[in-house]
């Protein structure tokens, strides 16, 4: 990791573009730019480790990462792929307590850092940005509470189906591209479980996939995997 050299109006505008900090006012921008930094990770590098102490709220500039979890056994479990825009690291930032997920970057990127001390304390002072945290934190827990009923109720295949059916399609009207490490975090699942489905629709005759590309070639068969 490397801090990078940034002018001051990249740190208000790269806070301006952030949910969390887009309606404060330009002099609380100021304050919370004095305590930023601008990182840079090599792919591979990993951003925080779970079980350490939280440095403060990640916004990713450039690049992307995963957040993941190890069982003891050594599986990988990603919990979501981070593009860019989006923020981390608000969990442990908000509750004081230490990382409960590692972070790892998938590409150089480039990441700001906002200090956790900076941000608590806004919290105290400022009910406005409280309760922006507070709409935030809702609705990640909203996603989760949909996530886990997914999970519960359709099997992973069926879930597989129906985030297929999400993506957006390309000029030759094949799902856009993402990789089974993407679909497996947005299943909450394994990029291993997510090959399997992929080739048990595909066996259906639903769909066909080439060049890491989906097409859905029976309507029919992939309505029913859907429901």
């Amino acid at each position: 990791m490397k801090i990078l050299p940034a002018t001051n109006k990249q740190y208000i505008d790269a806070l301006r573009a952030n949910e969390y900090f887009d309606d404060c006012a330009a002099a609380l921008l100021h304050e919370i730019s004095s305590h930023m930094q601008l990182r840079e990770y090599e792919r591979g590098e990993v951003i925080f480790w779970e079980g350490d102490a939280c440095d403060g709220v990640f916004i990713m500039h450039e690049g992307s990462a995963k957040i993941h979890r190890v069982s003891p056994q050594g599986r990988q479990y990603i919990v979501r792929i981070l593009q860019e825009g989006d923020t981390f690291g608000e969990v442990p930032t908000f509750d004081g307590d230490v990382n409960p997920v590692n972070v790892e970057a998938l590409e150089t990127s480039r990441i700001w850092l906002i200090d956790a001390a900076i941000l608590r304390r806004l919290v105290q002072k400022h009910p406005q940005f409280a309760q922006k945290v507070l709409s935030n934190f809702g609705r990640m827990l909203r996603g989760m509470v949909r996530q886990v009923s997914e999970m519960a109720f359709y099997q992973v295949t069926h879930r597989l189906a129906r985030l297929i059916n999400e993506l957006p399609p390309d000029d030759a009207g094949a799902s856009a591209h993402m990789t089974q490490e993407q679909m497996a975090a947005r299943l909450g699942t394994v990029r291993e479980v997510v090959a399997r489905s992929l080739r048990e629709l595909e066996r259906s005759g639903a769909i066909k996939v080439e060049n890491r590309r989906i097409r859905v070639v029976d309507q029919a068969a992939f309505r029913e995997w859907m429901n």
